[in-house]
Order: structure tokens, then sequence, then C-alpha cells
């Protein structure tokens, strides 16, 4: 099961975070600081599989962000990382798009940091959609992005609703 999923810039700063499992805040902001750390000392040759406390770090950099999943010993390590490329997939397909905030899109092939900044609800109801409870629970790229669009659609249409005026 994971734990956690932190979403990180080259700079250590903190993206987007979801977490699985009850933590206090501040023992929260302690563990994601030395995540942090010890992700970006490593050297971009290594492994992207970190043994640390009684769990296992498994991250990838795209582009100028780290994704980075924190799951229990037991757990597949390729699994995970084929996870977060799930991910990866899902918000470049959603944010390559019109929603896109990256400038030169055309020539970026995963998404920027940008569409995580100006857009992380998005990013988090894409992540809600993709994983329930640290567990994966829909594979189809094509479902998860349809349904965040569905409720676009569905936002946009109330948004249009209540602007009408009343007679």
């Amino acid at each position: 099961m994971m734990h956690f999923i932190l979403l990180f810039s080259r700079q250590g700063k903190l993206r987007l975070q979801k977490w699985y499992i009850t933590v206090p805040e501040k023992e929260k902001k302690k563990i994601t600081r030395e995540v942090i750390q010890t992700i970006l000392v490593r050297n971009q040759k290594t492994s992207s599989f970190v043994e640390w406390r009684d769990l296992k770090l498994v991250y990838k950099r795209y582009a100028s962000l780290y994704f980075c999943c924190a799951v229990e010993d037991g757990d597949n390590e390729l699994l995970t990382l084929e996870t977060v490329h799930r991910f990866v997939e899902v918000l470049d397909k959603y944010f390559g798009n019109e929603y896109s905030s990256c400038p030169n899109k055309a020539w970026m092939n995963k998404v920027c940091e940008l569409d995580i900044i100006f857009n992380f609800e998005k990013a988090y109801f894409l992540l809600d959609e993709l994983l329930i409870g640290g567990e994966i629970q829909d594979t189809s790229k094509l479902s998860v992005v349809k349904a965040i669009e569905d409720s676009d659609m569905l936002q946009e249409t109330m948004e249009e609703y209540l602007n009408k005026p009343a007679f």
C-alpha cells in the first residue's frame, strides 16, 4: 500500500502531496523535508528506489518535477513506478489540451510545473480518480481524463446557469 505521494521541484518546493495514512501535521512536514532532501542529493544515474526507514521510496523525475511515492517494504517497486508513470501520462493528457499553462507546449511531452502550480485542484482530482486509499483505482487514462472533463463541463454549465438573469 502506498503511504504518500509527493510532487516537488528540483529546488525542493513541494507542489502536491497526498497522504494515505494518518500522520500529524508536524510529522508530515518533517517527513516531507527529509524525503525531499534524500531524493535531491542522489545522483541522477542512481536507482529510482531508496530504502528509507521501514518504507521504500520510489521516485522518477519528469522535466523539473520529481514524483515520489512511499510504499511498504513488500510492495512491488516496478508496479509503483508504473503507477507514477500512469499519473504523469494522465496529467499530460489532461493538461496537453487547452488547459495547459506552459509556454511552447507543442514541443513538451510531459506535464510541466506550471500546470501543477496554476491548476493544483485539477491535479488532485486526477490523482483521486487514479488512486483511492493508496491503491490504483483505474488504469485507463481515457476514463480518468473523461471523468475530469465531464466534471469541468458540469461546472461550466452550472456557472452559465447561475450567471443567467432570472426573469
